[in-house]
C-alpha cells in the first residue's frame, strides 16, 4: 500500500502510527521491486535499471537506464546463457557416450563457437564499462599547474559559472575548490588546486599538499600552463591533457601535447571538452548500444571470460574433458547470477539495500 496525506511531518506521523498499530509495516528498501523480480515480472539486471533511473544525473545516463529497463541488457545476457546451454550440452554428451568415438573437429567447432559467440561479445560488453559505470558514479578530474596561469578561471568556464575567486595576485587558491558539471553526459566533479610551488608560507604549503593529493585520486588530471610564461610549461605532475592558456598574448613556439586555448574568450575549450570526455572514456553515441554499468556486472562478467578460457584449456583433452563442462556450468551460473537466476538471495539482499524506501 502507498498513501498520500495532506499536511506537515506532524500529520503525516500521526497516520503512519495508527496503520503500525492495525498492523501495518514500513516497506523495506526496494521492496516493491523485489517483489516484482521474486514473481518473474522484471530480471534483475531490470530491476537494478529502476535504481539507475532514479540516481542518473544526466540525460545520457537516463536513456542508457531506461534502455536496461526496458531488458535490452538483460536480452543480451539471456542470448549468452542460450548459445552456452548449446556448447555445454555438447561437451556433456560426448561424456555420457565415451565409447563413440568423437572427431577432433567436433572439438575445433566448438571453441571456436565459444570463442566467437560467447567470449568475444563479452569483452565487447566488458570494453563498454569504463563509460558505463562514469556515467553514474562519475568521474573527479582536477586541474594543476603553477600559481596564476588560469585554472580557476577555466573551472568557471568550464562551470558555466563564477564558483572560484579570480585575481592577478599569484597564491589566490589555497584549498581544494570543486564544482560538479558534464562533459558529453558523463558526470564530472572538477577541482581547482592550489599553484604548485615551492613557498615559505605554511598555509601555501598545505594547499599545495592537497592538490597534490587531489591529483593522485583524480581519474584525470588537467595541467595547465600559461603561454606567455615558459617557466609554467614544465609540469612537476604527470598528467592526461596538457594545456595551454592566454594563447592570445605573445609567446614562444608551444610544444605540440599542448592544446592551445584561451580561456578568457572560450576559444580551445571545446577541443578540451572532446579530449577530456575521450581521456574519461566516451564513445560515439551512435555507437553506444547496451552499456556494463554497474560493476557487480564488470566483475561477473570478467569471471566468466575466465571461466570459459579455463574451459578451453582442456577442450582438447579427452581425459580432461569434464573440467571443460565444468568451468563451462560455472560461467553459466554466474551469467545467471546477473538475471537473478538460480540461489541468488544473497546477490538480492545486496543489490535492494541501495534502493530507496519502498521503491
Amino acid at each position: 500500500m502507498e498513501l498520500q496525506g495532506h499536511g506537515g511531518p506532524v500529520l503525516l506521523r500521526a497516520l503512519l502510527d495508527r496503520l503500525f498499530q492495525l498492523g501495518c509495516r514500513p516497506a523495506e528498501p526496494g521492496e516493491f521491486t523485489r517483489r516484482a523480480v521474486e514473481n518473474g515480472k522484471i530480471d534483475l539486471s531490470q530491476a537494478e535499471a529502476v535504481a539507475a533511473c532514479i540516481d542518473a544525473a544526466t540525460v545520457r545516463a537516463g536513456k542508457q537506464a531506461q534502455k536496461q529497463l526496458q531488458g535490452a541488457f538483460g536480452q543480451h545476457v539471456q542470448g549468452l546463457m542460450q548459445r552456452l546451454t548449446a556448447l555445454v550440452a555438447h561437451v556433456e554428451a560426448s561424456l555420457d557416450f565415451p565409447e563413440d568415438e568423437i572427431p577432433e573437429l567436433f572439438f575445433d567447432r566448438l571453441a571456436s563457437q565459444a570463442a566467437t559467440e560467447i567470449i568475444s561479445p563479452i569483452e565487447r560488453l566488458l570494453a563498454t564499462a569504463e563509460l558505463g559505470e562514469r556515467l553514474f558514479d562519475g568521474a573527479n578530474v582536477a586541474i594543476v599547474g603553477s600559481p596564476n596561469v588560469g585554472k580557476s578561471s577555466l573551472l568557471n568556464a568550464l562551470a558555466g559559472r563564477d564558483r572560484a575567486i579570480v585575481s592577478n595576485i599569484p597564491g589566490t587558491t589555497r584549498d581544494v575548490l570543486e564544482v560538479d558539471f558534464e562533459v558529453h553526459g558523463i558526470p564530472v566533479r572538477l577541482a581547482d588546486t592550489a599553484g604548485l610551488r615551492k613557498s615559505d608560507d605554511s598555509i601555501e604549503q598545505e594547499g599545495v599538499r592537497r592538490a597534490e593529493r587531489a591529483a593522485s585520486q583524480a581519474d584525470a588530471i588537467v595541467f595547465v600552463a600559461d603561454a606567455s610564461r615558459p617557466e609554467t610549461w614544465s609540469a612537476e605532475i604527470d598528467a592526461d591533457i596538457y594545456l595551454m592558456n592566454k594563447t592570445d598574448l605573445e609567446h614562444a613556439a608551444i610544444p605540440k601535447h599542448f592544446i592551445p586555448v584561451c580561456v578568457g574568450d572560450g576559444r580551445g575549450l571545446d577541443l578540451l571538452r572532446d579530449r577530456l570526455a575521450s581521456q574519461l572514456g566516451d564513445m560515439d553515441i551512435a555507437d553506444e548500444g547496451v552499456l556494463v554499468t554497474r560493476e557487480r556486472h564488470r566483475v561477473i562478467l570478467s569471471d566468466v571470460r575466465e571461466h570459459l578460457e579455463l574451459g578451453l584449456r582442456t577442450i582438447h583433452r579427452e581425459d580432461q574433458l569434464e573440467l571443460t563442462a565444468m568451468e563451462w556450468r560455472r560461467a553459466w551460473s554466474l551469467l545467471g547470477s546477473i538475471l537473478g537466476i538460480g540461489d541468488v538471495d544473497h546477490i538480492l539482499d545486496l543489490v535492494f539495500s541501495e534502493f530507496c524506501i519502498g521503491k
